[in-house]
Order: structure tokens, then sequence, then C-alpha cells
């Protein structure tokens, strides 16, 4: 699939000298970004997300309790030597 973007000259020559720095080409570059962009606004979200689930119930737990209920160790006081 092919997708057409219209740049002012400026514009083309500054994303391109970037890409450039970066040893991408145009098209991988731009892919590259857009595709970042979106990653980093789905994290926000769930970051968001998981925000508004806290303040509703702000109940937390210690990594010792976290691995035993997830039975990585048998009692809380377990740990290496």
């Amino acid at each position: 699939m092919a997708i057409s973007l219209r740049l002012k000259d400026e514009e083309t020559r500054l994303i391109r000298t970037y890409a450039q720095l970066h040893n991408q080409n145009l098209s991988e570059f731009i892919r590259q970004t857009v595709l970042e962009r979106i990653e980093d606004e789905c994290d926000l979200c769930a970051y968001e997300d998981a925000v508004r689930v806290f303040r509703e119930d702000p109940q937390t737990f210690t990594l010792d309790e976290v691995e035993q209920a997830l039975g990585f160790q048998t009692t809380p006081t377990d740990s290496p030597e």
C-alpha cells in the first residue's frame, strides 16, 4: 500500500536529513515514527486507565506479597542468601 504525503520543500529536506542522520530512508523513518506515535498514545491511555483504577481502589502490595500470591516463594521470609 502506498500513502501520499504533501509537504513543503523545507519540511521534506528537514525530514529527509533527519532520517539520513539515523541511517534510515525516508519511507522507513516516517513508518517507524508514525508507529511509535501510535504506541505512545496507547501507552498513555493504558497509564491513564491504571491511574483511574488505582484512585478508585488504592490498594498496593509488596514484592514479597506478589511473589507469594504467584507461587514464586512459599513464605514471605524466603530469600536467597
